[in-house]
């Protein structure tokens, strides 16, 4: 079995995020690593006919509610943001530029924290150089390579990747070719890479 676990994941997604103060943790207690795979979660919404929880006033009330929860079980700081939705595409192509930069962790769990606990808007340049300060990154080069074809070409190569495998929302990780998506299934995840599930 594999022993790889990719990570789709955008800044926008409450679940992401809770996902993201767990994954790596998850990963070291079955022996295996963790491919963080920003993708934009707008777009595959497009893709599979999909929509936020937000946009349903039951749903988004209940997520509310739920996050928090989620928050205190693992916890982890959160506060729903403000500026919600975001327009993560910044964000993202900031993550792949740190992952190139070999802070791709550290910047993303800084990046979701700055989101979903700390009020700040990842949409905006100087905040992302501000994030990639704090975990030793040069904020201008870093926001300079959120423009790199390259960089922004892999964004859309992973939207699309999650796309074609069957994806529909966030956070989606995948075991070989085997799907789990939504925080709420870290434990079967858990339990599939340990072996204990085929």
């Amino acid at each position: 079995m594999s022993k790889t676990i990719e990570f789709f994941w955008d800044p926008a997604s409450t679940y992401s995020y809770l996902a993201a103060t767990q994954i790596e943790a998850l990963a070291a207690r079955c022996g295996a690593s963790v491919q963080w795979k920003p993708f934009l979660l707008g777009k595959v919404f497009e893709a599979t006919g999909n929509q936020m929880p937000a946009a349903l006033p039951a749903k988004g009330k209940y997520l509310f509610r739920d996050a928090a929860l989620w928050a205190r079980y693992y916890g982890v700081p959160f506060a729903f943001p403000k500026i919600f939705p975001l327009n993560s595409v910044l964000a993202s192509r900031a993550a792949l530029a740190a992952a190139q930069a070999g802070k791709g962790v550290e910047f993303s769990l800084a990046l979701l924290k700055a989101y979903w606990a700390e009020g700040k808007d990842p949409s905006q340049p100087e905040v992302i150089a501000a994030i990639a300060a704090s975990v030793g990154l040069d904020g201008a080069a870093l926001l300079a390579a959120t423009q790199d074809p390259a960089v922004k070409d892999a964004l859309r190569s992973n939207t699309e990747e999650a796309v074609k495998r069957g994806a529909f929302g966030a956070p989606t990780f995948y075991v070989g070719e085997q799907m789990f998506w939504g925080n709420d299934r870290l434990g079967l995840l858990e339990a599939y890479v340990k072996g204990e599930i085929a």
